[in-house]
């Protein structure tokens, strides 16, 4: 049985910016814009009326704002997901959109590489703020939320001994970006006298470690107490796939015994791991996306069984074709958050 489209509201005043928007997801059948708008008192009036699954909402909109009309649009209309499109970067406009419970605001800068990955987000749920944000510390949802530069650095919170589950994706352009992300995220386990194992590309992996010794980190002394793990993530892939797709028990344990190993190397009170790992990206690469989603299914439990913060890496470039809208989807509902550099 073939799958209800996505009904999408476009709420835009700026015509070439509109018709933007239009053109993309045309190139998409999974959505079907139902209608499109540039007023925010008929914005209300349509989300009332036709219930759609999705709203993209521009802010500086005429007769009242996005989110005033956001704010009346969740009374009507609280089923529909809504994503700010805005070009408006202003810190008390952002905390102010987010305040309100929504969960997604774009840049309209930014719209042109993360518009499909910030509506992958937002329909599962997710929060998602724009790269041009990066740096930007603002309170998502009544709590405090970090930007896509720096929300994937590990958060330094007393755990008690418990588990708390944090696996994100992040999706980049190129690989400084990844590397910048990378070398924060690792940068901040290690600083913390935590551990931190990642699962990468050769070429990766040699970036990251320059990245980090260029940030005056001794990353010697980190690999020899054993706190800093690299692995080849092409290797790990060719012993844990067979027909396809993982075997659980192979993965769970190869990637688990990594995250013991350097846990039993660190000498905090309440010790985590940092992993990074971009095995999903590289079967979505070979266009083997069902292993993908399962590497991301097994990393839920992962993040279940020990005390570590998952990053992934995924390009930009993946997102190409009819059926990527359908895989970023599943592979954002598979994350607690998700990023764009």
């Amino acid at each position: 049985m073939a799958k209800s489209p996505i009904r999408v509201l476009v709420v835009e005043d700026f015509e070439p910016f509109r018709a933007f928007v239009m053109s993309t997801l045309a190139l998409h059948p999974e959505f079907q814009v139902i209608r499109e708008l540039s007023d925010g008192l008929e914005a209300v009036a349509a989300a009332a009326e036709l219930q759609p699954d999705l709203i993209l909402l521009d802010i500086g909109l005429p007769s009242l704002n996005g989110i005033a009309a956001a704010r009346r649009i969740r009374e009507h209309s609280p089923q529909s997901k809504i994503l700010f499109v805005s070009g408006d970067l202003c810190s008390d406009v952002v905390e102010e959109a987010l305040s309100i419970g929504v969960a997604g605001y774009l840049v309209k800068a930014d719209a042109g590489r993360q518009l499909l990955v910030a509506i992958g987000a937002v329909l599962q749920g997710k929060n998602f703020l724009s790269s041009s944000l990066s740096g930007l510390h603002v309170n998502h949802n009544k709590h405090q939320h970090d930007a896509p530069g720096a929300s994937s650095e590990p958060e330094q919170r007393p755990v008690n001994g418990e588990i708390t589950k944090r696996h994100e994706a992040v999706f980049y352009s190129d690989d400084r970006q990844l590397l910048d992300q990378l070398s924060r995220f690792v940068g901040a386990a290690l600083n913390a006298g935590n551990g931190a194992v990642v699962v990468a590309t050769g070429a990766h992996r040699d970036g990251l470690l320059r990245s980090l010794q260029a940030s005056g980190m001794d990353i010697a002394a980190a690999l020899e107490q054993g706190r800093y793990i690299a692995v080849d993530a092409v290797e790990l892939l060719s012993v844990c796939v067979v027909d396809g797709m993982l075997v659980p028990t192979a993965f769970l344990q190869g990637i688990g015994q990594l995250i013991l190993k350097a846990l039993s190397a660190v000498k905090t009170e309440h010790p985590r791991v940092a992993l990074f790992g971009e095995g999903p990206d590289l079967l979505w690469k070979q266009g083997n996306t069902a292993a993908a989603i399962q590497d991301e299914k097994l990393g839920n439990q992962l993040a279940e069984t020990y005390p570590v913060d998952i990053l992934c890496g995924y390009s930009l470039n993946n997102i190409r074709g009819v059926a990527a809208v359908d895989v970023l989807r599943q592979i954002c509902a598979e994350h607690s958050a998700v990023h764009s550099r």
